[in-house]
């Protein structure tokens, strides 16, 4: 390989390694969104392997980190020990990235019953702050700026609004806009229109849509870098092996 040529493969290489800590980044950021999602609504889902996607996402973004910063020493030194290691751990990734966008694309068609305790949270509701599920509800609508589980009148068949008889409903389903919104029916229009588990599911689904996407794309740029690697293992020179005599045999 000519010198030329062979700085140009170490630029394609460092380019590489720089996409590769931008998906890093990427990848990393959507495992801990959906991590977090489940932390703060996990009485609102019905199994915790949905959250495998997100431990496989934040795996493979320490790995493509890692990648990163070994591919950019890589195109630096003359070593065919670290462009081993370099293919080695681009092949992890690999395998993980595939793993996860998997079972991402898997939970994707699932969100809507793998939210199925909603309805059952809401009917808990009490209105208590020590209460487990008046706060996941309150807190749940408050971050989501949502309002039952499909919208508002959702209340309207609770045992909490039918017991309560003052004919409102939380006042976190208020629009933080409005202060003087005390959570009456006769105006709807200071409450969230948009229900919680719509809200939910829209966010999981953009999470894991994200990751499935990120995986492809990180596919796209480690084939690039598993060519630009091979271009410049292929300019190692051999060992040569000779036979010892047979005085030092």
């Amino acid at each position: 390989m000519g010198e030329t040529r062979r700085r140009a493969v170490k630029i394609v290489i460092q380019i590489t390694c720089q996409l590769l800590w931008l998906a890093g980044l990427v990848v990393g950021l959507s495992g801990m969104y959906l991590l977090l999602n489940y932390r703060h609504n996990g009485l609102f889902f019905a199994h915790t392997y949905i959250i495998l996607p997100a431990c496989l996402a934040l795996a493979s973004a320490t790995l493509l980190l890692a990648s990163g910063g070994l591919g950019i020493w890589v195109s630096l030194r003359k070593s065919a020990l670290l462009q081993g290691v370099f293919v080695y751990l681009l092949v992890m990734v690999f395998c993980l990235e595939a793993t996860a966008a998997a079972l991402a694309y898997v939970n994707a068609g699932k969100v809507d019953s793998e939210l199925a305790p909603f309805s059952s949270v809401f009917q808990r509701y009490t209105g208590r702050s020590q209460d487990p599920y008046s706060d996941a509800v309150d807190a749940t609508q408050k971050e989501l700026q949502c309002c039952g589980i499909y919208d508002y009148r959702d209340w309207l068949a609770t045992p909490w609004f039918n017991h309560s008889g003052r004919g409102s409903v939380p006042h976190s389903c208020c629009k933080s806009t409005y202060h003087t919104c005390n959570g009456t029916l006769e105006l709807p229009g200071l409450l969230y229109p948009k229900g919680c588990q719509v809200k939910l599911e829209e966010a999981l689904l953009f999470v894991l849509h994200l990751i499935i996407w990120s995986s492809l794309a990180v596919a796209l740029v480690e084939t690039v870098g598993f060519v630009s690697v091979a271009q410049l293992m292929r300019d190692q020179p051999l060992l040569e092996y000779g036979i010892l005599d047979r005085e030092w045999a």
